[in-house]
């Protein structure tokens, strides 16, 4: 891992493992604030990669600290398991706030289809 990368994650020293993951979380963060549009292709490929690494990994203490770091990863980890555990990585009451949000909107898509 690099020198940046390494840094970007903290003082954590990572798991072997863990290292090629960090590595595409740091770009997947430099890519999602960066102010030009990736190319598409590219961009899938990324995000292919981080899901891929994710879904092999339990969950951890060093894989908590990498998702904490890494903003868009752990959206994107949230996202590979929202059908098993919903946004665990959210606070209850932003979880509980969004599945209420969540349910008024599918009642008010029923009533319009009326």
């Amino acid at each position: 891992m690099s020198q940046s990368t390494s840094s970007a994650v903290g003082a954590v020293a990572l798991a072997p493992q863990l290292q090629g993951l960090a590595a595409l979380a740091w770009l997947l963060e430099r890519i999602e604030s960066g102010g030009r549009r990736p190319d598409p292709a590219q961009y899938r490929l990324l995000v292919r990669r981080i899901a891929e690494q994710l879904e092999q990994l339990p969950m951890q203490p060093q894989l908590s600290a990498v998702l904490d770091r890494f903003p868009a990863t752990a959206e994107l980890y949230e996202n590979l398991r929202y059908q098993w555990a919903g946004l665990c990585r959210a606070p209850l009451a932003q979880s509980v706030g969004t599945e209420r949000q969540a349910q008024q909107v599918l009642q008010r898509a029923a009533r319009a289809s009326r």
